[in-house]
């Protein structure tokens, strides 16, 4: 399904429920990968709601970016009663964190991240791990459908923000020039290992997506000139319960008032499931 929202009319408001703001707190946590024993720095913000299991969202940020990308998004969820969880990707920005240099760095270690930390808040006493959801923007959009493929019916729901569905055919072309692969890449002020092109350039992207049998929200936004729109167009086709917002006069990464939609959007997809 399909449904474009220009933001400057406001009748789509009326869709959207809304519950009452409770006050929360944030924990500081290192998780370990358990995949390859490297360090996770991340964020928990927890409702100050006691004797109840609460739901979860696991939020992942994009390319060269970290968990505090997703501190409005995390307010906002832990505000209606959602223990919001952002982390940085090992090796996944200048200014991660967590361990492992940018070098090291793939689709594949931060896909066992955002396993590891799934598997943290699962086991976390105060989480209902029957409803965990899971958040990724751009390249963590990616990688969280990448997750979700594995993780299956654990994850209760998906929501992707400009997903970078198109990384594998981006590098397929950037890489043309090269006769051989680079050891190393400085690419959008951030270095790059052999690794991460090796890697990469082993996935068709819609060959390893769109099993994943629960419901689906993506948000993209109709000007965004980093991730063309038909792939989440193509994306949508795949899920069996998939759900495409195309926000008019959007650009890659959304602006305040772009974000203020999503995040209510977010709990309104949530809050149903």
């Amino acid at each position: 399904m399909n449904t474009t929202i220009n933001l400057s009319n406001t009748s789509y408001e009326k869709t959207l429920t809304y519950t009452n703001h409770v006050s929360f707190h944030i924990k500081e946590v290192t998780i370990t990968n358990t995949y390859n024993n490297e360090k996770i720095y991340a964020k928990i913000y927890i409702p100050d709601i006691d004797g109840k299991k609460l739901p979860a969202i696991v939020l992942s940020h994009g390319y060269n970016g970290c968990g505090d990308d997703f501190e409005t998004e995390c307010t906002y969820f832990a505000q209606h009663g959602y223990v919001a969880v952002a982390y940085d990707f090992c090796g996944g920005s200048t200014k991660s964190r967590s361990s492992m240099p940018t070098t090291k760095m793939t689709i594949f270690t931060e896909k066992s991240d955002l396993i590891s930390v799934f598997n943290f808040v699962k086991n976390l006493d105060y989480t209902d791990n029957s409803k965990i959801f899971l958040l990724g923007g751009s390249q963590g959009g990616f990688v969280t459908a990448l997750a979700a493929e594995e993780l299956s019916n654990q994850v209760s729901g998906m929501i992707l923000y400009y997903p970078a569905f198109c990384i594998p055919d981006d590098w397929r072309q950037n890489l043309k020039e090269f006769k051989q692969l680079p050891h190393e890449l400085d690419f959008w002020n951030m270095k790059l290992g052999q690794d991460y092109f090796e890697s990469v350039l082993k996935i068709n992207t819609f060959d390893e997506i769109g099993s994943f049998p629960n419901n689906v929200l993506i948000l993209h936004g109709n000007r965004d000139a980093i991730v063309p729109l038909k792939y989440s167009n193509k994306a949508i086709n795949l899920y069996s319960k998939a759900h495409l917002y195309v926000i008019e006069d959007e650009e890659h990464g959304f602006s305040p008032k772009g974000v203020d939609f999503a995040k209510k959007t977010v709990i309104n997809f949530t809050n149903k499931i």
